[in-house]
């Protein structure tokens, strides 16, 4: 088989496995994708998953390779607060939590970072649009911060917490305080609603 039948066949796909290569073509042969990638015309961006690196000019792309590389996961965490505008940072590795072993991958498109949570845990994200019909994943602002809170239990102090940074505009407009609480009730983690009762004092919201 030639690259331009194979390319015509799955690009459409944006990411493909090599399961859904070889339900298309039975007979095919592994090393055509490893002669691929050192050509520069696929991007490996873990075991078993490929990507061909036209979408690298998407940044949305990078967002939607997080959701389909590990499952199931949502963008969550820095990422996610980075890109709602509620800390300041630029995030440079795509944060997402996980039902599935902690883990971190690294290609092409970026760092791809993996936090386990309980499965009783895995709520509080929507569906957002991207191009071609397609939708990512994505915690909600509240959710987000839940799952930095709950996961990184170092937060434990005032001054921790104000270390964050959080966008005072943000969280006094558009955040849901009360969605926030509603999410913390249902964890029921004591120290998760400790917690985040002393983010609320510190950044008063």
């Amino acid at each position: 088989m030639n690259f331009i039948e194979f390319r015509n066949r799955f690009l459409s796909l944006a990411c493909f496995t090599t399961n859904q290569v070889y339900a298309s073509y039975p007979e095919f042969n592994r090393n055509n994708l490893v002669h691929w990638v050192r050509k520069g015309y696929l991007i490996r961006l873990r075991q078993g998953f490929y990507a061909f690196p036209e979408y690298k000019e998407s940044t949305d792309f990078t967002l939607y390779f997080a959701n389909i590389i590990y499952k199931p996961s949502y963008i969550s965490l820095q990422t996610a607060l980075s890109f709602y505008g509620i800390i300041p940072e630029t995030v440079p590795q795509i944060t997402s939590v996980t039902t599935l072993k902690t883990m971190r991958f690294s290609n092409d498109f970026g760092e791809y970072s993996y936090k386990n949570i309980k499965p009783d845990m895995m709520f509080g994200y929507d569906l957002r649009e991207m191009g071609d019909d397609r939708r990512i994943m994505f915690a909600t602002p509240e959710k987000a911060l839940i799952d930095l809170l709950y996961l990184y239990p170092f937060y434990n102090t005032e001054r921790d917490l104000e270390e964050l940074r959080l966008d005072e505009s943000y969280m006094e407009i558009d955040f849901n305080a009360g969605k926030l609480m509603e999410y913390s009730d249902r964890i029921a983690s004591k120290a998760l609603k400790n917690r985040i009762m002393m983010l609320r004092k510190v950044h008063n919201f």
